[in-house]
């Protein structure tokens, strides 16, 4: 395997570990039915906040690095369309549900009962709910394009 194919599997597994988290979260999240199990959800996804993290910084380099030796540069539509979603996620993510969600996770952990989830939660997370659903779907965008190449 050459350079090339290195920097590949490289991007496709920084790539995974950006989208498996992002997919994810919600998905655990939903699964909470008390507020135990809520608080121990976002101890899972806390943990897991760090992969899409790492994961982006290598996206970030190895993707600068294949356009490089592929003299491709930001001649591709395809491309230049993959990295303004690309950002357009980033600050969905980060700018938009990242910080709902620390208070969102704050109203979780000063709720004291083992019982049910405090409704407070229920309306600050569908909120949420919407930001997520278009941060997947851009994911999905992503992919489509990296993978298909229309133009």
């Amino acid at each position: 395997m050459g350079l090339f194919g290195l920097l590949l599997v490289l991007h496709i597994l920084a790539s995974i570990a950006v989208i498996g988290p992002a997919c994810l979260v919600p998905v655990i999240r939903r699964a909470a039915r008390t507020s135990s199990q809520l608080r121990f959800a976002f101890d899972i996804t806390a943990k897991l906040a760090i992969l899409p993290k790492i994961g982006g910084a290598v996206l970030v380099v190895t993707g600068g690095w294949l356009m490089i030796i592929t003299e491709m540069g930001l001649s591709q539509m395809w491309l230049n369309l993959s990295i303004l979603l690309s950002l357009l996620m980033i600050v969905t993510i980060g700018g938009l549900i990242e910080p709902r969600m620390k208070k969102i996770m704050k109203i979780v952990y000063e709720s004291q009962g083992q019982g049910e989830i405090p409704d407070e939660f229920a309306r600050a997370i569908g909120k949420i709910a919407p930001l997520e659903l278009a941060s997947q779907l851009l994911m999905i965008a992503i992919i489509v394009l990296m993978v298909v190449k229309p133009f």
